[in-house]
């Protein structure tokens, strides 16, 4: 490789990787090094009705502070909706209120989850810099943006400000090797890697997910590895953007996105790990951490009484399709609830018009609402002293609910072959 002599500046830039491209960008500056502190524009900022208006809104008010740029504010309606007791009613009332006074032109009421409709909208893309009021928020990451999540006292000052300041902070590269046999998915691909380095294994560092497994997959199981780069203890999941993130992109009304400019150099300091996609079974994570997470065989066997697909990690169209593929022409095992709530109105239409909603119904599931749901322990809660297998991100004991209730992980495939034969199940056994 050669350098270019006649660009002084472009001599002195070092190898950077692509979460220091971003950093740079955001902060106005060619180069950041590890380590730094530097303060950051905010391209957008995004908050649902549990993290957003009921606590900005007086804090702003106190404050006698105004938004810094309505057209940067996207405000999601997915974890109280819909409302079923006073509580839910008065915080989304609050939302709703707040939003109209505001005139905020991007809300999103009763659309999906919001790291799923916030990207099917169009607000994220590459090269930009993001904040969402939940710790899923790296699921931006996906799309080559500088996403993670931050507090509502953060979420004030960028609020007002428009800014926040970062660390720069070191990569961590999970590079995969081949391509992911069938059956077998990015949500395993999580399991297995938040098994072996643990929930604190990313030191809220950027987490980046690379090579010819990732570049061969879909964009919304993508979106899973960012989303559950927080399991992983990430601030950052990011995946370098290319054709497939551009015509995804392109879908949702963003033409020509740079992709471009965004990638990790061959040179850039980083520490990597490798994995073997073709070698990858799928994985189930036991109660009540997704740490404890092993190979299906290790908890084949276990007797399930619920099996939940939803969530933004497990209830995408891709998501849908996966476990239909299962069920199609099949029934759920007597005396077993299935529940099935799609990440996004939008999804589910898809869903619908694919035959893929049908298959679902006709093999017994029940079709919730497309919000978070049971994974944020609203609505219907799971039962107490049962064992429920489920698509959900976290499976922290009560987090569904019922502090009694075991809840297990696993991607779809997996939930729906367990709701196939009534016990946690190698899907590979019942894909036909």
């Amino acid at each position: 490789m050669t350098t270019d002599t006649s660009n002084p500046a472009a001599a002195r830039v070092p190898p950077q990787t692509l979460a220091q491209k971003l950093i740079a960008r955001a902060s106005g500056r060619e180069h950041v090094a590890v380590g730094e502190i530097v303060t950051c524009g905010v391209d957008l900022a995004m908050f649902h009705d549990s993290s957003g208006p009921r606590r900005l809104k007086p804090m702003l008010e106190e404050l006698g502070a105004q938004i810094w740029d309505r057209s940067r504010i996207v405000l999601v309606m997915d974890h109280y909706v819909p409302e079923r007791d006073d509580d839910s009613r008065r915080i989304v009332r609050i939302a709703r209120d707040w939003a109209r006074d505001q005139q905020l032109p991007h809300v999103y009421d009763s659309q999906g989850i919001c790291h799923v409709v916030v990207p099917q909208h169009g607000h994220i893309r590459p090269g930009i810099l993001c904040v969402g009021g939940d710790s899923h928020s790296p699921t931006g990451g996906a799309f080559g943006a500088y996403m993670f999540g931050v507090g509502s006292t953060e979420m004030l000052g960028v609020v007002v400000t428009g800014e926040i300041w970062l660390r720069v902070p070191e990569t961590l590269q999970m590079w995969w090797d081949g391509k992911l046999p069938a059956g077998v998915t990015a949500k395993d691909m999580m399991l297995h890697m938040i098994g072996r380095f643990g929930m604190n294994g990313g030191r809220y560092q950027a987490v980046e997910f690379a090579g010819p497994a990732i570049r061969s997959m879909s964009m919304q199981e993508r979106m899973t590895l960012s989303n559950m780069s927080a399991e992983l203890g990430a601030q950052a999941g990011l995946i370098a953007p290319d054709a497939t993130t551009a015509a995804y992109l392109e879908a949702a009304g963003v033409p020509r996105a740079d992709t471009s400019a965004w990638f990790t150099d061959r040179d850039a300091a980083l520490t990597r790990h490798r994995f073997d996609a073709d070698t990858l079974e799928p994985h189930v994570a036991a109660p009540h951490s997704p740490a404890n997470s092993l190979g299906v065989s290790h908890y084949a066997g276990t007797p399930v009484d619920v099996a939940y697909i939803g969530a933004c990690t497990g209830a995408k169209l891709d998501d849908l399709r996966a476990a239909a593929q299962v069920l199609r022409g099949r029934k759920v095992a007597a005396g077993l609830r299935l529940i099935v709530a799609p990440a996004s109105i939008q999804d589910q239409e898809q869903a619908r018009e694919e035959g893929v909603l049908q298959a679902l119904m006709e093999a017994g599931a029940e079709l919730f609402p497309t919000a978070c749901g049971a994974c944020s322990g609203y609505g219907d809660p799971m039962g107490d002293d049962i064992t429920v297998i489920s698509t959900t991100a976290r499976n922290f004991k009560g987090r569904m609910g019922s502090p009694s209730a075991q809840v297990y992980l696993g991607s779809p495939y997996t939930v729906a072959a367990a709701a196939l034969r009534g016990r946690v199940t190698d899907p590979r056994e019942v894909l036909a």
